[in-house]
């Protein structure tokens, strides 16, 4: 497990930006709704705390995509006026607050339906309407190891609390905004605030993949088993096909 806690969220952070390099802000965003961090962390809980655990967990995950995409209009729009250190204090912040309120929310699956539908369909009238610079310089070596090193800093920090503070926290940490927070940052020291706002736009048009791998989960695992996972996968990445051509929808300057 640790293994994979080291090498998987980094490989991932090294294909994003590379596909960032090649294709753009649209491209890199729409690949990180993929579940790689919270689809290692639901797996290992239901191996050590059983299925009926992990698919509770799972609940609290698809809720937590309103407080994940909060993070990510949040942090669009403050970089657009300040530097990163600002930007990811109040995002994170606004995570942390809407996580606690969710924590305080009796779980059950309509309401996390409704908070992750409601979150999804409000973000693309949420994020500020910028043309971003593709062409801009990429990010050097050095800036690519230490955008994994912190990736892989973040997944050991964040798993190794879920694992101890009971099923609905551990499915609100397992949604912690690792990726975007290592992506935001990185991408607004190289490549400016409107790609830094463009990868966040298309992260949370990702999260349609990402939502769709916790919904099947939270229904599949009591009644699947193990089989769950793959039917998580299996419907998370055609939802990622399916929501291919909105993500990479061309940005518009705002006045």
């Amino acid at each position: 497990m640790l293994i994979l806690k080291l090498l998987l969220i980094p490989g991932f952070l090294l294909l994003i930006s590379l596909a960032g390099k090649r294709w753009g802000p649209s491209v890199a965003g729409w690949l990180s709704g993929l579940p790689v961090v919270v689809g290692p962390i639901l797996f290992f809980l239901a191996i050590e705390q059983g299925s009926a655990f992990a698919a509770q967990s799972a609940v609290a995950a698809l809720s937590a995509m309103f407080a994940m995409i909060a993070f990510c209009v949040t942090y669009a729009q403050v970089a657009q006026r300040a530097n990163w250190p600002l930007a990811l204090i109040v995002s994170l912040s606004v995570w942390a607050v809407l996580a606690l309120i969710l924590s305080l929310i009796p779980a059950s699956l309509p309401f996390s339906i409704a908070a992750a539908a409601t979150a999804l369909l409000a973000a693309p009238y949420l994020f500020p309407k910028v043309q971003p610079v593709v062409s801009g310089p990429a990010p050097k070596s050095d800036k690519l190891i230490w955008r994994m090193i912190a990736g892989a800093a973040l997944t050991l920090v964040v798993t190794m609390l879920a694992s101890t503070v009971g099923e609905r926290w551990s499915g609100l940490l397992a949604v912690f905004p690792v990726l975007g927070s290592v992506m935001a940052v990185f991408s607004q020291q190289t490549r400016g605030p409107a790609f830094t706002a463009a990868l966040l736009r298309a992260t949370a048009t990702g999260m349609y993949s990402f939502s769709a791998f916790c919904l099947v989960l939270a229904i599949a695992l009591p009644k699947f088993g193990w089989a769950g996972f793959a039917m998580g996968v299996a419907t998370s990445l055609a939802m990622l096909v399916f929501t291919k051509q909105l993500a990479m929808r061309p940005e518009v300057k705002g006045t």
